[in-house]
């Protein structure tokens, strides 16, 4: 399964409808603006929310934190004494980690669970400007989850940079 994602989907208050590889609408990223904390919810087609994505406040380092029918499904964070490339780490609610690593600003990432490819994200396949895919390559992996963690590690890799820039 393929899904092509907008880059200005990381935009607080921006919405953004993302396809399938058909250009057929899958889901809905509405970006809530006027918050505390950057929040986004990923809706199906009929407008309903299937995933809300926060801003952890009061975390020692930047935290997102992934949310289904109001139940914590992950939280979201750089992992430690990663210098060589972007790593991320997704904590589970069960207990299991995925792990998140590549160029993740240049959109070209995995994610994996226990060393088992999930989904790949690349812009390298795609002839459209600013778009990237998300290619889930394990049909029993949950798709919405995994926008889910490239909307959070994006918006975390992007933050971290201005932080250093500004």
């Amino acid at each position: 399964m393929r899904f092509l994602v907008r880059d200005r989907i990381l935009g607080i208050g921006d919405d953004y409808w993302i396809e399938d590889d058909r250009g057929n609408r899958v889901f809905l990223v509405d970006g809530k603006a006027m918050r505390l904390r950057d929040t986004f919810e990923l809706k199906d087609v009929q407008g309903r929310v299937l995933i809300d994505i926060r801003e952890k406040m009061f975390a020692l380092r930047d935290t997102m934190v992934i949310e289904r029918d109001g139940e914590a499904l992950a939280t979201v964070r750089r992992k430690r004494l990663s210098l060589l490339r972007n790593h991320y780490r997704v904590a589970l609610a069960d207990g299991s980690e995925l792990d998140v690593s590549g160029k993740i600003l240049d959109r070209e990432f995995a994610v994996e669970y226990d060393g088992e490819l999930l989904a790949v994200v690349s812009r390298r396949w795609l002839h459209v400007r600013e778009t990237y895919g998300v290619d889930v390559v394990r049909e029993d992996a949950d798709p919405a989850l995994l926008i889910a963690v490239a909307v959070c590690v994006i918006h975390l890799a992007e933050k971290e940079r201005e932080d250093r820039v500004g």
